[in-house]
């Protein structure tokens, strides 16, 4: 999910400045730090002690099959949805969970009490919508079970942003399916939608079709049926095979996640053959020019309608936009071992241009590339960036992002909204739960697709105002400094707004950076991450997975770390207290403990580091260094790599 463009260019990582100052906190107690810990979710058949899945791991399996229609006069979509469901559990189902989120748009809906109903106050009711900023959300035609034989009329409740489906006979554990066949329909809503909209560009509209049919709710060995209703944060699904059709005026281009599998119906064979040479060539080739937009010759009718067929497979879920004022390009992604993607971008004409999203494609497939060699390959047949209302969300193979971007901000955010393809889309975690395993881990790895760039044109991400005598934001500190501020463990939906992005965006992000810096190092780190992605690649790891993922590939007793960082706000801040002669006293005046790198001036001159460990404060809060010869003065972090949270007395000069 896109953040503030003001957000992206502070320091995420080299925090600290001046530092806060907080009420006096109690004195540090390594009992409290080092005791040892259970992890929330226990090893077992299904959760290996190593973190990975373990030999009975199980999870069930939704494919869909979808019939939609756009009618763009009434804004209306239209669906006709077959979902084949499997249950794998060891468990017999009695009933069925489906997330129907367009009804998060209805006057009665949580969100609107919850939040306020955000999403819908961006523009007065008039603009686009006649029945003000809501909509009846799902309206449910019909709902019937197939098990094979003749489809049955389904028992079912409608609660909020959920349905339960009650079944007459309970769905067999180990392998066991059925049929639910839904036909429905909904208002599209306008900008106020959100991630879901249409909305006027300067030549026509454009629309940005997402959380746009039913979804099975995630059956998991952790909690059973994960039914939490959908006030803001973001998705938790079932992976599975989608086949999906959508009709909508011939005059549109149409951007699906996924493979366009019937070219030659919605194309012309100028367009076919430039899609071809785009397959073939590490530069953007256009599709459709800015130029041919408004002309007929363009589609291959001139009236009626055209159907637009895609598949996708290994996905969670699938969204598409429409327009007939996109201009489209596209450009070869080059894969590990020989494989190939393709880049595509979709955009109005006043969004073209190489100052803008004319290099939309240039930044996709740099990204794909980039994160395909360090983590894991990328799966999908095409990532596909597109300009329009919903800005700033991503989803399997396709991103939305804003007609205004351009530049460096474009860039940061394509690479973003790119990245949580492998984050949550290719590892399966549940964002609605676990927000830093969503957002915190993908803009860890973005920031290096900002300081390799182009040799880092549009980075770093990282502050580099030291240099100039300046003080990042203490953005991380802020949040370690809040007695009220919640820890990362906290179910998203439970950040406020202000808070959000400090915690699930950048201490996620900045404790994978002390993880891979400060405390295991990059090859340690690297090979761990790695193998935890390949472990849970399309499966649904919990946040304990992660840290014994990490602890156990990484060779690293971490719980110290996972207390200390992920289920507290604990603070860090280790001082020098005292410097006699050759020998300098520093102690641990905060909770958290982590490994600090230390720099010493002799007074002859000469300098020389040494690292104090964790280790250094199992059993105390104070120690004493000697060195060789006498000491002149001392600094604790001398690179400004930790959140310190008093800096002041981090060093000391003798007079």
């Amino acid at each position: 999910m896109r953040f503030d463009h003001l957000l992206i260019a502070i320091s995420l990582f080299l925090l600290g400045g001046k530092g806060m100052i907080a009420a006096p906190a109690a004195p540090y107690d390594p009992r409290l730090t080092f005791a040892p810990l259970t992890l929330p979710n226990p090893v077992n058949a299904y959760r290996s002690s190593d973190g990975a899945p373990g030999p009975a791991y199980w999870q069930n399996e939704a494919d869909y099959e979808m019939h939609a229609a756009l009618d763009t006069t009434a804004k209306v979509l239209r669906n006709d949805e077959i979902i084949t469901y499997t249950n794998n559990s060891p468990d017999s189902l009695t009933s069925l969970w489906i997330h129907l989120e367009q009804n998060i748009y209805r006057k009665d809906a949580r969100d609107g009490v919850v939040n306020g109903g955000i999403r819908r106050k961006n523009v007065p009711d008039t603009e686009d919508n006649p029945n003000g900023r809501t909509t009846e959300g799902f309206v449910l035609d019909s709902v019937e079970i197939d098990r094979g034989k003749e489809a049955q009329k389904a028992d079912y409740v409608v609660s909020d942003t959920r349905m339960q489906i009650r079944l007459s006979q309970p769905l067999s554990p180990k392998g066991s399916a059925l049929r639910i066949h839904i036909k429905y329909h909904y208002q599209i809503p306008g900008v106020w939608g959100g991630r879901t909209s249409w909305g006027a560009s300067k030549q026509g509209d454009i629309y940005d079709i997402a959380q746009w049919y039913p979804r099975m709710c995630v059956y998991d060995d952790l909690r059973g049926w994960d039914t939490l209703p959908y006030i803001g944060s973001e998705f938790y699904l079932e992976y599975g095979h989608f086949d999906y059709y959508v009709t909508v005026p011939s005059e549109m281009i149409v951007a699906g996640s996924g493979e366009l599998v019937n070219a030659t119906d919605v194309l012309t064979k100028t367009q076919i053959g430039r899609l071809e040479e785009a397959r073939n060539s590490d530069k953007t080739v256009m599709i459709r020019t800015a130029g041919e937009v408004n002309d007929p010759a363009s589609r291959p009718k001139a009236s009626g309608t055209l159907t637009w067929h895609f598949q996708m497979d290994h996905t969670r879920d699938v969204v598409w936009s429409a327009s007939p004022v996109f201009v489209w390009d596209a450009a070869r992604i080059n894969l590990p071992d020989g494989k190939q993607s393709l880049a595509e971008s979709v955009y109005p004409a006043e969004s073209a241009g190489d100052g803008a999203w004319g290099r939309s494609t240039e930044y996709v497939k740099d990204t794909v590339e980039r994160f395909s060699r360090q983590w894991f390959p990328y799966p999908y047949p095409a990532a596909i960036n597109v300009a329009g209302f919903s800005t700033g969300m991503e989803y399997p193979g396709i991103v939305f992002d804003g007609i205004d971007d351009k530049g460096k901000t474009l860039f940061w955010i394509s690479a973003h909204e790119i990245g949580h393809n492998w984050f949550p889309m290719i590892v399966g975690s549940n964002e609605r739960r676990n927000a830093f395993m969503d957002e915190g881990f993908n803009t860890f790895i973005d920031i290096e697709e900002s300081a390799e760039f182009q040799g880092g044109v549009y980075g770093p991400k990282r502050d580099s105002e030291y240099s100039a005598g300046g003080e990042p934001p203490d953005t991380i500190l802020k949040v370690l400094d809040d007695p009220v501020a919640p820890v990362l463990l906290m179910p998203a939906d439970a950040y406020s707004t202000a808070i959000t992005h400090p915690v699930s965006y950048f201490k996620g992000a900045y404790g994978m950076v002390l993880l891979r810096e400060q405390i295991l190092g990059k090859q340690r780190f690297d090979w761990a991450f790695r193998k935890y992605i390949r472990d849970w690649a399309f499966k649904h790891p919990s946040p304990s997975d992660f840290f014994r993922e990490i602890s156990s590939e990484g060779g690293e007793d971490l719980d110290w770390f996972w207390r200390g960082w992920y289920m507290h706000n604990w603070q860090f801040d280790v001082a020098v207290t005292k410097i006699d002669g050759d020998h300098v006293t520093f102690a641990n005046k905060g909770q958290l403990v982590l490994p600090a790198t230390v720099e010493v001036r002799y007074r002859d001159g000469s300098t020389t580091r040494f690292r104090l460990p964790v280790e250094t404060w199992e059993s105390k809060g104070e120690v004493v260094w000697t060195g060789d010869r006498p000491v002149a003065s001392v600094k604790v972090d001398p690179d400004h790599v930790l959140p310190d949270d008093d800096r002041a007395n981090n060093s000391m000069e003798m007079k």
